[in-house]
């Protein structure tokens, strides 16, 4: 019999055949088995809503949210920021990472695969228990959603990775690698599935669930990642994401600044297709832990004007912004989503000016004294909440519509399509940001208009990373992050060149050089954790150059 344990709230959990914990086969008294489990629709439900909240809070902040800072700090959007403490973010930041010192890293691989075991579960019990056929339609529609995704993730991290489609034993462990194109596939056919069992639902109507129009994003996204043009792929991300932006049940949300505001009313806008929840209930720890790990470090009472410790929330101060990607905003003067995603040291905080005009942190351990806007929590918001970092109620915008403008936009590129239909997608998100349009662009400097507003619109939002592994420059016929990384990359002669930003240059705790040990092909993957290759008994091989 296989243990379910207690998770988030009233949900709960299967342990899984990938993580750690070992199957226990002997009965367990007083605690819930498969066996008498998925008996009613609120178990049903409560298993499938955890599903959800383990895309990225999956048993507090470190088996997820960690490598998702992680895989910020290894672009150019973001230093590791606190030079105060050691960390295990070195590795992924400077490119030294090694199959056995994956450090933070080293939770995504276990968690992912015990997320997928999860849903496996769900999708062959759900069926078996006693609920309408329509209500078992929906919940496994929603569990292959999630396996999709946790899916997609493995395979943007690690490229090809075993495909586990049913509940397995412990002895079952030892499958082989799948091919990405085989990894890629199966997301296609559980995102079809689920979008065909599935309506549209605004985010505010599915409060958390996914949804045809969910699935369909998810669709795009994986179309765009995957890229390979002879196999229909950018037709069809165009397509998906045609289809979600002409459904007409979403919107651009009006105001950029609140697409990630932590005021609950602003949650699930007219422009989020999916968003994961949280909520301030004290004493429950169902908040975001994002806020607390990439806050400003080094807050204290007499730097707010109330001198209140009810006002602090001092956070650990990772994953700080760039001045590169201040630049970036700077270059077209983007206000708007500069400020809604960069707060600095000593300046007014956006939209928290009057409670916040002087935001303070202790700069000297900090690499640029600036902190991400977007996981920012405003102080009337934290005065309320008694677990700071347990309780923050920031939702997770995991899809939303100005991506599906960007990616129709770069699928219409690659997929020949008007070069002013192109550029209307783009303007379409400028506009928000009251910014002149980009018309007349045509060829590369079209495309490199389109990459740099995916840049612009969804810094933080954990697609920098796979966005500039995958992008290849049509000049150099290299991938972007070449152009970037290495010791020869803009990004690293800009910092240890060209730049003038005093307060990166005055704390070199954090080395200036960022990113200069960077490898192609090598680095375009990590590596999979020595410790899940010795757990398939070598079965699962390793990615090239790590060996």
């Amino acid at each position: 019999m296989k243990a379910i344990r207690s998770a988030l709230m009233l949900t709960l959990l299967l342990s899984a055949a990938f993580s750690c914990e070992k199957y226990v086969d002997n009965p367990l008294r007083g605690v819930q088995t498969l066996d008498s489990y998925f008996q009613t629709g609120e178990e049903c439900q409560s298993f499938v809503t955890d599903l959800y909240q383990r895309l990225l809070i999956h048993d507090g902040w470190w088996p997820l949210q960690a490598s998702f800072i992680a895989n910020e700090m290894a672009t150019d959007d973001a230093w590791m920021g606190n030079t105060q403490q050691a960390s295990g973010y070195t590795e992924m930041a400077f490119y030294t990472i090694t199959p056995t010192n994956v450090q933070v890293f080293g939770t995504l691989y276990p968690a992912r695969f015990e997320n997928i075991s999860n849903c496996n579960h769900a999708i062959t019990g759900i069926p078996k228990a006693p609920l309408g056929a329509a209500e078992i339609s929906s919940l496994v529609a929603q569990a292959k959603f999630c396996r999709a995704y946790n899916y997609l993730e493995l395979v943007c991290s690690f490229g090809g990775v075993p495909l586990v489609l049913a509940p397995i034993s412990t002895s079952e462990m030892t499958l082989e690698r799948a091919g990405k194109d085989e990894v890629y596939e199966q997301i296609f056919a559980d995102l079809k599935a689920a979008a065909a069992a599935l309506e549209y639902q605004t985010a505010a109507q599915a409060q958390g669930k996914t949804s045809k129009a969910a699935c369909q994003a998810l669709l795009a996204r994986a179309y765009l990642f995957r890229g390979n043009a002879e196999k229909g792929d950018y037709e069809n991300a165009y397509r998906y994401a045609d289809s979600v932006i002409r459904c007409g049940i979403y919107s651009l949300t009006p105001n950029f600044f609140d697409i990630w505001s932590a005021y609950e009313d602003k949650h699930n806008g007219p422009g989020s297709i999916f968003e994961l929840q949280t909520a301030s209930v004290n004493g429950y720890s169902v908040g975001m832990e994002l806020s607390t790990l990439t806050g400003g470090r080094g807050e204290k009472a007499s730097g707010f004007p109330s001198g209140s410790a009810d006002d602090v929330m001092d956070g650990w101060g990772w994953c700080v912004p760039t001045s590169d990607l201040e630049n970036c905003f700077l270059s077209e003067g983007d206000s708007i989503r500069r400020k809604s995603t960069i707060a600095k040291y000593d300046e007014p905080v956006y939209r928290d000016e009057e409670l916040n005009p002087r935001y303070y942190f202790d700069p000297s351990i900090n690499k640029s004294q600036r902190v991400i806007r977007k996981y920012y929590i405003p102080i009337d918001v934290r005065r309320k909440l008694i677990d700071k970092r347990g309780d923050a109620p920031l939702n997770i915008p995991l899809l939303r519509l100005a991506e599906m403008y960007l990616t129709r936009a770069e699928a219409g590129w690659y997929a020949n399509k008007p070069a002013a239909e192109i550029a209307a997608d783009v303007n379409i998100v400028r506009e928000r940001a009251k910014l002149n349009p980009k018309n007349g662009l045509t060829g590369f400097d079209l495309l490199y208009a389109i990459w740099k507003e995916r840049r612009m619109e969804l810094a933080f939002e954990g697609l920098r990373l796979y966005d500039i592994r995958r992008q290849v420059d049509p000049a150099t016929q290299k991938t972007v992050i070449e152009g970037l990384m290495g010791p020869n990359g803009s990004f690293v002669k800009y910092n240890t060149q060209t730049s003038t930003d005093a307060a990166e240059l005055g704390n070199l705790v954090e080395r200036q050089d960022k990113g200069a040990l960077f490898e192609a092909p090598k680095n375009l993957l990590w590596p999979i954790p020595q410790s899940e290759i010795d757990r398939s008994m070598g079965t699962v091989k390793q990615n090239p150059g790590y060996n």
